[in-house]
């Protein structure tokens, strides 16, 4: 079991960045898929990216690829999302994930996937 923590989200204006860290308590951290979604206000959550446990496989949306950029420090049980170039539209909530399946583009991607969540972090991009 894992029990993860979400840090970093804030309020930006449009065109700037931010560094979103996921971190991880227990000692199986590098067993698992880790990824990043985010739910805005009256919408569904959404996939944003994943990682594979040794963080040699991405996986993004389409919506975010070329701005965001996913990475993890196993000997720190932490893992990061870089974000630039942030839009309004990328207002949301955005949550940390882990799951320890087989690494599928097919389940990566969905939600259902995760078994162990934090409690998410607010980020805010003025126009």
């Amino acid at each position: 079991q894992v029990q993860l923590v979400e840090s970093g989200g804030g309020l930006v204006q449009a065109g700037g960045s931010l560094r979103l860290s996921c971190a991880a308590s227990g000692r199986t951290f590098s067993t698992y898929i880790m990824g990043w979604f985010r739910q805005a206000p009256g919408k569904e959550r959404e996939f944003i990216s994943a990682i594979s446990r040794g963080g040699a496989s991405t996986s993004y949306a389409d919506s975010v690829k070329g701005r965001f950029t996913i990475s993890r420090d196993n000997a720190k049980n932490t893992m990061y999302l870089q974000m630039n170039s942030l839009k309004p539209e990328d207002t949301a909530v955005y949550y940390c994930a882990g799951e320890a399946g087989i690494w599928l583009p097919a389940r990566i991607g969905k939600s259902t996937s995760y078994n162990y969540w934090g409690q998410g972090t607010q980020v805010t991009v003025s126009s």
